[in-house]
């Protein structure tokens, strides 16, 4: 480590120095030329050394040409110091430019005449560091600073001047030429201590100005330690008229740390000392005191000051914003919800207008179609003489006057949809195809409790009929004053009455479908044959292991790790279910609802993001009252839906919800895995009832319900029964299935729950009764001759029926399987192998395979359920500010103690507080992160499988979470800046920790998505940890190499060159020594911030990778 400082040290000081040769070589010049025609005139300088006015003539003489060092060695400084030194005029100045004071310079040449005379020429700068780095280079364990012997030096020649502190003169006949970097004048005569302000090296007789931010004073000999003070180099032996010089070493601030102005105190020229007075502090190396801030504590000789008061105000500015954010998110959810009242409102008074312009419609235009009719009855009569029926008038090219067709549509009729006929519709109707029926017919108009029955007389006359269809649109109008107030429930049961929704059917047949476990060919169903019909609730049931929900998932196409046999045809063709997953809904074991929603809110998006996007908001409210309705969540529909830590509805209700989840996108096909475990009968009664209701729209339901009751039972339209090994035993409606099982024997006994008592013989409790003729293991091969289907031999031989038919079933099996021995454990942990890595293969395949979309819906855009998606996010959050607010407060207290621990160094400008910054703020930021998917994992696999899109759930994600990105960084320096309180500025450290923290987060992401949650904050835990240490390594081993491609490396490197950046002057050893030890550049800094920022996009797009690969289906 030192031996680096010093190879830095050393270059950087052969360069500046030579800079000193170079301008002073350029004075001396431009002085010749003044002085040629006059040699024999005396310089004023040496004719009068207290002569002030040449003495500062002088100087500024000397400075004038200093200043112009850049067109000579600029580019060599930027070739070897280039990594350290970003701007060289800007840093010549922080470190040389004495213009402001030049009392050093005016004090040295009044002192000792010869003093130009002494200093150091190019070729001697370029001795001294030559024979610095030799010795760096040498392996030495302990770096000196002595040099080679030169021609001044050695051991022939060693005067006064070679000693550390002191300098030599040439004779006045030797000119010395300051350009020359080759030859070493010869200085051995008027040896003497250097003057203060500069520093004389050990081995050499010249000297070389100290930097800014320097002091070197004289030295002075302490006798009881016999060094000079304040430095380090002893006087000679046997040389006692030998004295301290000034300084002898300009380098790192570790070894020689007493060339720098101390702390508290500031050093205006490198010969002047001043303590720091109250209200100002001054850090090491200081050239002037800066003034505290107002709000500051600076005692007299502060080396800091106390802005801690800062901190505490920047985190109280922050909490108050975040307080004002989330009382107003407060209220704009209030609002949010008063708007959805009046939603609801505006969509209920929407469905009264429909409803009631409707009637009205329908009314006028039967009763047009009537007189026109009854019109052309009369003229016929009058005609014909003979009284006739009029049929129904054909339809032609073009519509006749007076008839439906003639009349304007009726606005707001929905294409697509199928309309009930009202009963003034129908006794309309009837009144035209019997016009002479004198019977009289009966009124039924908006409310069907409403019922007006009128005795009539027949209606000949086309006035009549008028007349009384009028009168009939006058009580309507009554009607509608009276309905205006009609509750959601009023307005949905009018509604439902005069209107059905029209969904594309799906039906569902299935012949010989079996699965078996891929290498391990075993079957989980076979030979189940049969379909499931639309507007039809079939039921599947049987024992545990049965295959009931398996078998749901054959049907859907979600069997992964499983070879599907036989054939699946949608609405009697070969096409893919997934063709129409925006039309089917499947309803999960598990209730997999948003516990941190309330009950309408995780309805209503589920409806904003299913239904068809043309869908208008009062229609979308409809349906979701409806559902509410139907599903009697009415009382709890504000309410939080749950979850562990907070309580919420009830676990009926939740199951509840979990339904209507699906409900609401108004499905054509609804599959639902025992929806009715864990709920009473009241409850499972209320659901089923509303599973009816959708049946009656033309909805395909198939349950999975697990003895169910009797009441229940009777309710379903077919009944799917199966038994162990996934055989059909029954498959066909309920009504028949006692009467099947009769006809084999098995009568149910009195009090006897049928399914209950059919699952009891399924799983060989209960044995059939004597008078049954075949034994329960033999049902499912009785029901497959029954019905003719094909049997598999392998059956056959078990049931001991050799003349029963097998051909055509694809499902033979093996008799000589059950001979086979037991296979070995390699054998079967290479199937185990071969199973899950074939279920993975069809995962993944299932996820990037897409089906061409046949369901006619269009859903809402990316970008519409993006919206959809932040809106929901933004609640949650909300509604988890407890937490989010328990991650600030450990980062605020992470801040405290790192700040109060790891001070800043000046030698290794504040490392140690930026490594523990890297490695505290990337763990805290991980571990909270995780929670942004590792909770929503199942959430995700739901709303995906259903066709909701997501990018648009992966990008609101992240949106959402570029608020903590953008908070959790100032807060944390809120407490560590103003404790620690390094020399760069907060807005450059918040910089570097905002990219580090969009960085971690990515890489959370990728953790939370690909692993569980336990393995997945294991490794958030020991990546920052391990890749901190990796990046910390030095040398040019092979984990220095793989660090440079960590983000810990860039981050750490960001953060100390924006520290060392600040440090100028008599810092400029210290600030490249250390750069070159790590293998930091200041070029570097943008480059590490763009590498963060790369980072976190790559992660996050890897995110996304596995969030559509690896998820389970």
């Amino acid at each position: 480590m030192v031996r680096v400082k010093w190879l830095s040290a050393i270059t950087l000081i052969l360069l500046l120095s030579a800079l000193w040769a170079v301008s002073y070589a350029q004075t001396q010049d431009e002085s010749g030329e003044e002085d040629v025609g006059g040699e024999e005139e005396e310089d004023p300088a040496a004719a009068d050394p207290a002569n002030p006015v040449a003495l500062q003539l002088l100087s500024q003489a000397l400075l004038s040409r200093f200043s112009n060092f850049s067109a000579y060695v600029g580019p060599d400084i930027k070739k070897h110091l280039g990594f350290c030194i970003r701007d060289v005029d800007a840093e010549w100045n922080a470190a040389f430019n004495f213009s402001k004071n030049t009392q050093f310079l005016a004090e040295c040449l009044k002192q000792d005449k010869d003093a130009m005379q002494r200093l150091c020429t190019a070729a001697e700068v370029k001795f001294y560091g030559s024979s610095l780095m030799q010795s760096a280079e040498g392996g030495g364990t302990k770096i000196t600073n002595y040099l080679k012997p030169n021609i001044n030096c050695n051991l022939s020649s060693w005067p006064s001047g070679c000693e550390p502190g002191w300098s030599c003169s040439t004779t006045k006949e030797d000119k010395v030429d300051f350009k020359n970097s080759k030859d070493i004048p010869t200085r051995v005569l008027s040896c003497q201590p250097c003057c203060e302000g500069f520093f004389c090296p050990h081995g050499l007789t010249c000297m070389i100005p100290c930097p800014l931010g320097s002091y070197c004073p004289q030295g002075k000999l302490n006798k009881a330690t016999g060094v000079c003070d304040p430095y380090r180099y002893q006087l000679p032996p046997g040389q006692p008229n030998h004295t301290c010089g000034a300084a002898d070493v300009w380098s790192d601030f570790v070894t020689g740390n007493e060339l720098f102005c101390s702390g508290g105190y500031y050093c205006p020229t490198n010969t002047q000392k001043l303590p720091c007075t109250k209200g100002h502090y001054c850090r090491a190396g200081s050239t002037n005191q800066i003034s505290c801030y107002q709000l500051a504590t600076c005692e007299p000789q502060a080396v800091n000051q106390n802005i801690t008061a800062y901190g505490l105000i920047f985190f109280g500015g922050i909490t108050l914003v975040l307080l004002i954010i989330y009382n107003c998110s407060g209220q704009v959810l209030s609002d949010r919800e008063k708007r959805q009242a009046k939603s609801r409102e505006a969509a209920a008074k929407s469905a009264r207008e429909t409803v009631q312009a409707r009637e009205r419609w329908k009314s006028a235009k039967e009763v047009a179609k009537k007189g026109a009719n009854e019109l052309t009855t009369q003229l016929s009569r009058t005609f014909s003489r003979k009284k006739s029926v009029m049929n129904e008038p054909k339809s032609s090219g073009q519509a006749k006057p007076g008839s439906a067709g003639a009349l304007p549509p009726m606005p707001g009729d929905l294409k697509g949809k199928k309309k009930r006929e009202s009963n003034l519709t129908k006794m309309m109707r009837d009144l035209e195809e019997n016009p002479d029926d004198d019977e009289g017919f009966n009124v039924e108009i908006g409310d069907k409790n409403l019922k007006k029955h009128q005795k009539a007389k027949q209606l000949h006359t086309r006035s009549q009929i008028f007349k009384y269809a009028y009168g009939q649109i006058e009580k309507e109008k009554a009607l509608q004053e009276q309905n205006h107030n009609l509750t959601f429930s009023g307005v949905i049961s009018v509604a439902s009455d005069l209107e059905f929704s029209s969904r594309p059917p799906i039906e569902v047949f299935f012949q010989d479908l079996t699965l078996t476990l891929k290498g391990k060919n075993k079957h989980l169903l076979r030979c189940v044959t049969g379909k499931l019909v639309p507007g039809h609730v079939s039921a599947v049931m049987g024992p545990s292991g049965a295959g009931k929900t398996t078998f749901l998932s054959a049907l859907l196409g979600k069997a992964a790790g499983c070879t599907i046999t036989g054939n699946i045809l949608i609405n009697g063709n070969n096409e893919p279910i997934q063709s129409y997953k925006k039309i089917i809904g499947y309803v999960p074991q598990d209730d997999i609802v948003h516990g941190n929603l309330t009950v309408e809110e995780n309805l209503w998006f589920s409806a904003r993001c299913r239904l068809p996007a043309e869908f208008e908001k009062p229609e979308k409210v409809l349906v979701v009252e409806r559902v509410i309705e139907s599903l009697g969540l009415q009382n709890v529909r504000d309410s939080i839906v749950g979850t562990i830590e907070q309580r919420g509805i009830s676990g009926g209700q939740r199951k509840r919800v979990n339904v209507g989840l699906e409900m609401v996108m108004e499905p054509s096909l609804l599959i639902l895995d025992e929806p009715t475990s864990g709920l009473d009968s009241s409850s499972s009664l209320l659901l089923l009832r509303a599973l009816r209701r959708e049946a009656l729209e033309g909805v395909n339901i198939c349950m999975v319900v697990h003895q169910p009751s009797y009441t229940l039972f009777k309710m379903f339209d077919d009944l799917i029964l199966l038994a162990k090994g996934g055989l059909t035993v029954y498959h066909g409606p309920v009504k028949k299935v006692e009467e099947y099982f009769t006809g084999l024997g098995i009568t149910i006994p009195d009090r006897v729950n049928p399914p209950d008592y059919f699952i009891d013989i399924l799983e060989g409790i209960v044995k059939p009764s004597a008078t049954a003729t075949v034994k329960f293991k033999e049902l499912p091969l009785r029901w497959m001759l029954h019905n003719g289907y094909p049997v598999p031999p392998d059956m056959l031989d078990t049931a001991a029926v050799p003349g029963a038919s097998a051909e055509g079933s694809s499902h033979g099996g093996n008799p000589a399987a059950k001979s086979e021995p037991d296979q070995s454990f390699f054998v079967e942990l290479l199937q185990d192998i071969k199973f899950i890595i074939g279920r993975k293969k069809d995962q993944i395949w299932h996820n990037f395979t897409k089906s061409t979309d046949l369901s006619n819906r269009t859903t809402p855009n990316v970008s519409t359920q993006y919206k959809y998606f932040v809106g929901r996010l933004g609640k949650q959050r909300l509604r988890e500010a407890r937490s989010q607010a328990v991650d600030y407060l450990i980062l605020l207290l992470a801040g405290i103690c790192l700040g109060t621990l790891a001070k800043v160094s000046d030698e290794t400008f504040g490392s140690t507080g930026y490594l523990y910054t890297v490695i505290g703020v990337s763990l805290l930021s991980k571990i909270a992160a995780l929670r942004s998917f590792s909770m929503d994992k199942l959430h995700y696999w739901r709303e995906s499988a259903s066709g909701m899109s997501s990018l648009a759930y992966f990008l609101a994600k992240d949106s959402v979470d570029h608020f903590n990105t953008i908070v959790k960084p100032a807060v944390y320096l809120s407490m560590f800046y103003f404790f620690n309180n390094p020399r760069s500025t907060i807005f450059d450290n918040y910089l570097v920790l905002l990219c580090l923290v969009y960085c971690v987060t990515g890489i959370a992401y990728v953790l939370a998505i690909y692993y569980e949650p336990a393995p997945a904050q294991l490794w958030s835990v020991l990546l920052p940890v391990v890749l901190t240490l990796v990046a910390s390594q030095e040398g040019d081993s092979l984990v220095t190499k793989l660090g440079d491609y960590c983000y810990t490396k860039w981050a750490l490197e960001a953060f100390l060159l924006t520290n060392a950046e600040r440090y100028s002057g008599v810092w400029l050893i210290q600030r490249c020594g250390a750069l070159k030890q790590r293998g930091y550049d200041l070029k570097h800094y943008y480059p590490c911030i763009a590498y963060l920022v790369a980072t976190g996009m790559f992660s996050r797009g890897l995110a996304f990778f596995c969030l559509v690969t690896f998820q389970k289906k």
